[in-house]
């Protein structure tokens, strides 16, 4: 179930629905394996659940050179924004770490803002520092990890 709720302080808050049990399964039966082998158990869980946030965050924490990373990230991040608009959200509002169904998304963001740096994308790099802290005031959060 996704909730939109209206805070008495500030704008709308977003809460994403859980991810399918399946692709949480998989990524976690991935997390103890070799880079290569986890990288590509990680790739068959998003190749059967291309909308899982947290499986694209993780593409992007194991890729293997910058280039493959920003992709991985970019893909979590354009599939994250598909699934707040499906969730109610209108492009404002808050999206906020302590839901932990939001994390993926927030992974792919913040993952997407340090490659873009590394890559040499500054306004990218800057405009999705910003957004992260638009919808997370507390940004970043302590186990961010």
């Amino acid at each position: 179930m996704t909730s939109i709720g209206f805070t008495p302080s500030g704008p709308p808050e977003t809460v994403l629905a859980p991810e399918p049990d399946a692709a949480l399964a998989g990524l976690a039966d991935a997390d103890g394996l070799d880079d290569d082998a986890r990288r590509a158990a990680v790739s068959a869980v998003v190749a059967a659940h291309p909308t899982f946030l947290a499986g694209w965050a993780t593409l992007g924490d194991l890729g293997r050179d910058p280039i493959e990373r920003y992709a991985a990230y970019r893909v979590g991040y354009h599939r994250g924004l598909d699934r707040l608009r499906q969730s109610g959200w209108r492009g404002s509002g808050y999206v906020r770490w302590e839901h932990e169904t939001n994390r993926g998304f927030l992974r792919a963001l913040a993952g997407l803002a340090e490659v873009a740096g590394v890559i040499g994308e500054g306004d990218e790099h800057e405009r999705c520092e910003i957004f992260l802290r638009q919808l997370d005031p507390t940004w970043p959060p302590a186990d961010l990890g």
